[in-house]
């Protein structure tokens, strides 16, 4: 007869997986509404390993981000189906600039409902995005090189989102 290890969360709720997150603050770093359907809320937790690190150099990119990948849902996953009703994506990418499968079906989703949204293509919605996270990871990258030295970070509204830029000009340079 196998006998299955549970633990108990702070709010009562027991979770099969040892590893799983159980502290009564246990946080993720985002939460949206809408992204896979209408409605639902889905967690987010991001991960830039060094995949040049010893603990990574070992494995090919695939595989490791693959591994990343597997130990946020290890500690994350349960906890947020059963405890929150909710769905969890870990968004996982390497500071060379490598994304997990898991990253790039959510970034190809929110591609899709930004350019619905705005009424420009996918490409270039895709485009803009991947843009903005390359710029993303390498200020993470020099940031955890040389430690911050910046300003505070501004918040993007619709009046000030360069997206729009971005469509204006393609839109000038296919004129010539």
């Amino acid at each position: 007869k196998a006998v299955v290890s549970t633990q108990s969360t702070g709010t009562g709720e027991t979770l099969k997986l040892k590893s799983a997150n159980t502290a009564n603050d246990a946080r993720l770093d985002v939460s949206a509404r809408g992204v896979w359907s209408p409605g639902d809320k889905t967690f987010l937790d991001f991960r830039v390993f060094n995949s040049l690190a010893p603990t990574n150099a070992s494995l090919p990119l695939e595989r490791a981000l693959l591994k990343h990948e597997d130990e946020k849902k290890r500690v994350y996953n349960e906890r947020i189906l059963e405890v929150e009703k909710s769905t969890f994506s870990p968004v996982v990418c390497s500071t060379l600039g490598a994304f997990g499968e898991e990253a790039i079906k959510f970034y190809r989703q929110i591609a899709v409902l930004l350019a619905n949204k705005t009424g420009q293509t996918y490409q270039t919605t895709i485009r803009y995005i991947r843009q903005r996270l390359q710029f993303c990871v390498l200020k993470t990258t020099v940031a955890s090189l040389r430690g911050f030295k910046g300003t505070k970070c501004t918040r993007y509204t619709a009046d000030n989102n360069d997206i729009n830029l971005l469509y204006q000009y393609n839109n000038l340079t296919h004129v010539f």
